[in-house]
């Protein structure tokens, strides 16, 4: 397999106006979607493409009240810097996997009171 660097490059730019920025968005999360059975075959996820599907859903839906326009700018950048790193195969396995992992949840990192995270030994 050759590397390819230019392989999915876009230049960067700005959206003039909500309409545009949206569309951009779609347009990116559309790209994810369809990219999810390569990426499941890439890497040899043991995941099913159902699920990656819904983690992408989730990333998403983390910034759905973005409110400016140059914020959803950068967010496009770096989700177009994750999807060509990602299709690219310039990550490895744990990269990949660090969206799945339960621990990344704040529920299951933090225990529900001091006295409980005390007793489990946490600091």
């Amino acid at each position: 397999m050759t590397i390819n660097p230019t392989y999915l490059a876009q230049r960067t730019r700005t959206s003039v106006n909500w309409a545009e920025a949206k569309a951009r968005v779609r347009k990116s999360y559309r790209e994810w979607l369809r990219a999810s059975p390569e990426i499941q075959t890439m890497y040899s996820l043991n995941v099913p493409v159902s699920a990656i599907r819904t983690k992408i859903r989730q990333q998403f839906e983390k910034h759905r009240y973005v409110s400016q326009i140059n914020v959803v700018d950068v967010l496009l950048y770096k989700s177009h810097a994750e999807f060509q790193e990602t299709l690219n195969y310039w990550k490895q396995l744990s990269h990949v996997m660090k969206y799945f992992r339960v621990e990344e949840e704040p529920a299951a990192r933090l225990p529900p009171n001091f006295i409980t995270g005390f007793l489990e030994g946490r600091n």
